[in-house]
């Protein structure tokens, strides 16, 4: 027990001793990241702060390279890597050197074999742990979650991806944000890339239609980063209810697939999750009830998923303290359920999972919401 007292308490001291990480997040190449960071930089060297460049991509984009003039800039590293000299970013001479902040663009980057850390993300981490702030940028299609989500939006394989968590382990995460049709503009007036591949990224990656769905992917990433603060840094209680909807359904095909469809517009409205939760009873297992039934449930699942929901399936023989165990390790703020084909009073008196569920939900801040 000691051990593990001085253990948890040499983790507190690391974390107080550990640099600050910020992340500029953007829904592609273009939108102004780089620019926004060395913004940020004159700032803070205006107010005496240290801040040093560690390594700044920038494109030859005419007002982003205007920006580093007046910018302390830590040198690149060069090294030979088959025949040609390279230059990569100076790890080692950033935690020589100790700035307040250092500036490290492409968080996604793959550095040059031979290097002490594979990606550019674990030198950013190095770098934290040796007590220095970093304000780093990435575009949303590097993520790893969503690999697969950006290849069917672009048909593009995006080989270079950062783990999920090192999201996590940023202290801010900062969307810079434009419309599809300002993105566009900006790339027509050469302010991404060459005129010579204008043409084709207005073909492929720049499409409007993907510029949307890339944006929606930063955007609602970006929410649950903060959501994820929120629920670790605000008291419960003052922090805003982020709606989370559990829809329940039995076996009986007509009710469920009311409360699905309800649930999922609700769901919808508040741009929230939603959960279907079905309570298999050993008198419902698989073989006490007909086939009929079982495809019927199976329907409404696939309908569930087709809607958005995430369907969960347990069996139980307490259906009342299995939604309430559900809706508790899910954080759901709303429970949805059919309504009863009984008179509701003499349900409330006489059903022992109503009167239930309604006994374990008074003392938690969860909703339930009797669906027509």
């Amino acid at each position: 027990m000691e051990t593990s007292n001085a253990e948890h308490f040499l983790e507190l001291i690391r974390k107080s001793r550990r640099g600050k990480f910020k992340i500029y997040i953007g829904m592609s190449a273009g939108v102004g990241k780089t620019y926004r960071m060395l913004q940020e930089a004159h700032a803070l060297l205006r107010t005496g702060i240290d801040v040093k460049i560690g390594y700044i991509e920038t494109h030859q984009r005419k007002e982003t390279h205007e920006l580093l003039e007046g910018l302390p800039v830590i040198p690149r590293r060069k090294l030979f890597y088959k025949g040609k000299e390279l230059e990569e970013f100076d790890v080692q001479a950033v935690i020589a050197l100790r700035p307040e902040v250092v500036i490290v663009d492409e968080l996604a980057h793959s550095n040059i074999e031979g290097s002490k850390n594979a990606k550019r993300w674990q030198d950013v981490l190095d770098i934290l742990d040796a007590g220095i702030n970093v304000i780093s940028a990435v575009n949303i299609q590097h993520i790893e979650s969503l690999n697969q989500e950006v290849r069917e939006i672009t048909g593009v394989e995006v080989a270079e991806r950062i783990p999920d968590k090192v999201l996590g382990l940023a202290d801010e995460v900062v969307n810079i944000d434009l419309t599809a049709d300002e993105l566009i503009t900006r790339l027509k007036e050469g302010k991404i890339y060459r005129e010579e591949k204008v043409q084709v990224a207005l073909q492929h990656f720049f499409k409007p239609r993907h510029i949307l769905q890339l944006r929606e992917l930063a955007l609602k990433e970006v929410a649950s980063q903060v959501e994820r603060k929120v629920e670790s840094e605000i008291q419960p209680g003052m922090a805003l209810k982020h709606e989370r909807f559990l829809a329940c359904i039995s076996s009986n095909e007509k009710t469920a697939r009311n409360v699905i469809r309800k649930t999922a517009r609700l769901a919808n409205y508040y741009h929230s999750t939603w959960f279907l939760l079905y309570v298999q009873t050993p008198r419902e297992s698989a073989s006490r009830i007909g086939l009929a039934k079982q495809r019927h449930l199976i329907n409404n699942f696939k309908l569930a998923t087709e809607l958005g929901g995430n369907v969960i399936r347990i069996g139980s023989g307490s259906i009342a303290k299995t939604i309430v165990e559900v809706a508790e390790k899910n954080k759901i703020t709303t429970i949805c359920i059919g309504k009863p084909h009984l008179n509701l009073f003499k349900v409330i008196l006489a059903t022992n999972v109503f009167n239930g569920l309604l006994n374990k939900m008074s003392s938690s801040d969860i909703d339930l919401v009797i669906l027509s």
